[in-house]
């Protein structure tokens, strides 16, 4: 995906050549990097394993749970009280770790029903790249934008962002999904750290986003001017998702990847539609990944009767997604908004067949390659779900159609040139 280097002022940006082929040192950050759950700890490792490809020196900085990275990737561990591991969620912290002032304000934060992370991680990579200002050309934050970021600005380094997505529209929800009022005030005092995050952004010179849809939603609740953005895709990392040759592909057999209790995914109203199909014909329905104990998908898959016909995976290894992809007639995408929209492109990048949700930049992955169907709508699931069920060479086009779309628009490359453009733009403009 390409962007214009004006900006709506109608200046034109300025700063070194986007062609100059000199290897940058490069300093990426994620607050947390967990590679198992959520899109943080993927997007920094393929991000950092491209650019390495590409030439540049590459090292990452991040809070616990930390990425798993290739061994020529160096990184830096941040340590944080860690109050959200789920080995030992929210443990009482040491006295001795409560004399240092940012492990004070992370612990008052989250016994107060916050979630101070973003802000006590950007004191602490802050204070390393303090130490260690010398040794980068760009730092690239993921989606942490905390106020640490402007004081690397400060010092002189150029700083950019990703944000994937405005997370007000994960806040806001949530804030719909509670029926009483003083859960959602818990919720809103969750996400107060959004307004830290809304006035770093706004300082920032250059912001990458994943997707049209993105920067649009990002520039509107955000309020930052448009100019300031570039849209770079994700790309899919094909060596985990692939087509899987000699696994028999199953019949009237659903898959989704899924934060299962996740409001934002829509799980439910895909629970909701393959119940009503049920009733007509015996699909079943595979989600990788497991609900939380007594939690809104558990109970509704309890007052379904669901239990027999969905079937929840819990964690399973890189290796084993191909192979469940391989199985599955179809994959749907439930998801009431996506910034980009990851599990689209990598059952596409399976050669599977695609239901997607409108939400969000589902349509800018999905394209004319997948059936899709408004966000939030158990009908259209269904209706959608049951026309594929019946209509095999259609499967077939769409799986071909969508493994196509993916090898010519979503690769790791590709985003990896891109993002080093902004790099080069960012530079410049700083000087």
């Amino acid at each position: 995906m390409a962007w214009n280097n004006k900006g709506m002022s109608g200046r034109a940006s300025t700063g070194i050549s986007l062609d100059s082929d000199r290897p940058l040192r490069i300093c990426l950050f994620t607050y947390r990097g967990n590679p198992t759950c959520g899109g943080q700890g993927v997007y920094i490792k393929r991000l950092s394993r491209a650019l390495a490809d590409l030439g540049h020196k590459v090292d990452v900085a991040s809070g616990p749970p930390y990425p798993v990275l290739d061994s020529d990737i160096t990184l830096h561990k941040l340590p944080s009280l860690d109050l959200y591991n789920p080995d030992d969620l929210f443990r009482v912290p040491t006295i001795r770790e409560l004399t240092k002032p940012v492990n004070l304000i992370e612990w008052l934060g989250v016994s107060s029903g916050g979630f101070p992370e973003p802000f006590t991680a950007g004191v602490r990579v802050w204070d390393f790249m303090r130490k260690n200002a010398g040794s980068y050309d760009i730092f690239h934050d993921n989606q942490c934008l905390a106020y640490g970021l402007l004081g690397i600005k400060a010092i002189g380094i150029p700083t950019i962002a990703t944000i994937h997505h405005p997370m007000t529209v994960d806040r806001d929800v949530e804030v719909r999904s509670m029926n009483v009022w003083w859960r959602k005030l818990k919720v809103i005092r969750w996400y107060s750290f959004i307004g830290m995050q809304k006035r770093v952004s706004r300082k920032l010179s250059h912001i990458i986003t994943v997707s049209e849809a993105s920067k649009d939603d990002i520039s509107r609740e955000f309020a930052i001017p448009p100019y300031k953005f570039r849209v770079v895709a994700n790309g899919i990392n094909t060596d985990i998702f692939h087509p899987a040759p000699g696994v028999k592909r199953e019949d009237n057999q659903i898959m989704v990847t899924n934060s299962a209790d996740t409001p934002l995914k829509g799980l439910r109203y895909l629970i909701e539609a393959v119940a009503s199909i049920r009733k007509k014909r015996g699909v079943r329905l595979t989600v990788i990944g497991k609900p939380k104990e007594n939690g809104v998908i558990e109970r509704l898959v309890k007052d379904l009767n669901a239990g027999e016909f969905v079937t929840f995976t819990g964690r399973i290894a890189d290796e084993e997604f191909a192979t469940y992809y391989g199985k599955t007639t179809m994959a749907v995408v439930p998801s009431i908004y996506e910034g980009f929209g990851l599990p689209a492109g990598e059952a596409m990048a399976c050669r599977v067949p695609v239901i997607s949700t409108t939400g969000g930049a589902l349509p800018e992955v999905v394209g004319d390659a997948g059936i899709l169907v408004p966000p939030g709508d158990a009908k259209a699931l269904e209706e959608a779900i049951i026309d594929l069920l019946d209509d095999p060479a259609k499967r077939e086009r769409l799986a071909n159609a969508g493994y196509e779309r993916v090898k010519k628009l979503f690769t790791w490359d590709n985003t990896a040139k891109q993002v080093t453009q902004v790099y080069r733009e960012a530079i410049g403009a700083h000087c």
